[in-house]
């Protein structure tokens, strides 16, 4: 088990990760790229901008100094996917030591190359191991110990162990899997899928066209997670349809409030510029269309969620084009 663990990144999950490691008596480093952030963790022991009614116990050492998060057992990279690519860059010019495990707990694929976040961390800090780490766990609800589960991810099998017994707590189970590029893709596709079923929830069509839309989605979800490289049945698990209910019909959910509120009559810049936290379902929408249309997959529910977000389309028109839609077999027969 990692007694010496530092969480990159003090949005509302890598909070509430640092709180939940904390339980198992680690000491947890905290690290805090604002300023302002950083300095209310300090002195306050509280994060009341992006998980507010929660304070830090004595085992959780905030910083703003990156060179701090240094010093650890264990890494998490809890920054917004945008932002993994630069934090990585200046990890790599800290020359962190190459025991250090890496675990990717961002959610997203890189715009124009279509990386996933564990391979922008391999390729930035290569004498490093990778993991990932994802689910159905909503950062409120983990900081507030109401009862989780989470997938591991890593292609080096000895670290599964050590990494299941570190995140494995009385309120939270976690479970392992080889399959890194599947576990991340569920975790990034879903966001994209939940801002359709919020525009669903805009448009007040009810829970029939929500749960057709959510089940199609599950569908489009594993046609293009296994064409780049994920495993049909990782979608069935925590990270693709354990996540994609929770991102689709929780009222925590930002991916799905972005889409209620298109679907109400605002448009994606009014609800970006009114947002503190990143609803990570925007950038993915157009990673996720770049790469279906590179690898010629169809993915009508993320190629409408696109045009929505970066096109101006209409959300009433996309909805009424995927209702439109020619009739056809649910499932592909087998050859």
């Amino acid at each position: 088990m990692h007694k010496k663990i530092s969480v990159i990144g003090a949005g509302g999950w890598g909070t509430a990760l640092a709180l939940l490691l904390a339980e198992n008596r680690a000491q947890v480093r905290l690290w805090a790229h604002n300023p302002s952030i950083a300095e209310e963790l300090v002195s306050r022991r509280t994060n009341e901008t992006y998980l507010p009614g929660v304070r830090l116990p004595p085992n959780v050492y905030a910083t703003g100094n990156l060179t701090d998060a240094l010093d650890a057992e264990l890494a998490l990279i809890v920054t917004p996917s945008k932002a993994v690519r630069e934090v990585a860059a200046q990890l790599a010019t800290l020359s962190p030591d190459p025991k250090t495990v890496l675990v990717s707990c961002t959610k997203g694929i890189e715009h124009n190359t279509g990386k996933l976040m564990s391979q922008i961390l391999e390729e930035c800090l290569p004498a490093n191991r990778v993991a990932v780490l994802s689910g159905p766990n909503h950062a409120v609800e983990v900081a507030q110990r109401i009862p989780a589960a989470g997938v591991i991810g890593c292609a080096h099998a000895e670290l599964l162990d050590p990494l299941q017994k570190t995140f494995s707590l009385p309120t939270f189970r976690a479970y392992t899997s080889d399959d890194v590029t599947g576990i991340q893709l569920g975790g990034a596709l879903k966001n994209v899928f939940a801002i359709s079923a919020g525009v669903s929830d805009g448009f007040n069509m009810g829970d029939n066209a929500k749960a057709g839309l959510v089940t199609r989605a599950l569908a489009e979800m594993m046609r293009l997670g296994v064409a780049l490289g994920g495993r049909r049945e990782t979608f069935f698990g925590l990270s693709g349809v354990g996540d994609l209910m929770v991102t689709c019909f929780s009222r925590h959910s930002r991916n799905r409030k972005v889409g209620e509120r298109l679907g109400r009559g605002e448009s994606p810049a009014q609800i970006q510029s009114s947002m503190q936290m990143v609803a990570e379902g925007i950038p993915t929408a157009l990673s996720a269309w770049q790469c279906a249309q590179k690898l010629g997959v169809e993915a009508p529910i993320t190629s409408e969620v696109h045009a929505v977000l970066y096109l101006n389309k209409p959300p009433h028109e996309a909805m009424w084009e995927l209702l439109g839609r020619p009739p056809r077999a649910e499932a592909e027969r087998p050859h």
